[in-house]
């Protein structure tokens, strides 16, 4: 029921953050982040979501 009221750029912002999830194999909210903090720019969301795909886990002591 929830999903039905979603608005529109809300929907669109959803299936963007899946598209990019799939090309980079970042997870869904990861990309969800990326789209918050960087709107809506192709290049700059692939870019962004590949460092953070290939950033290493930093080890904790």
């Amino acid at each position: 029921m929830g999903e039905d009221r979603k608005s529109e750029p809300e929907r669109q912002k959803e299936l963007q953050a899946q598209a990019l999830a799939r090309e980079t194999g970042i997870t869904r909210d990861q990309a969800l982040t990326l789209i918050e903090l960087l709107g809506t720019d192709r290049s700059s969301l692939l870019r962004d979501a590949n460092i953070l795909k290939n950033r290493k886990p930093s080890s904790a002591p």
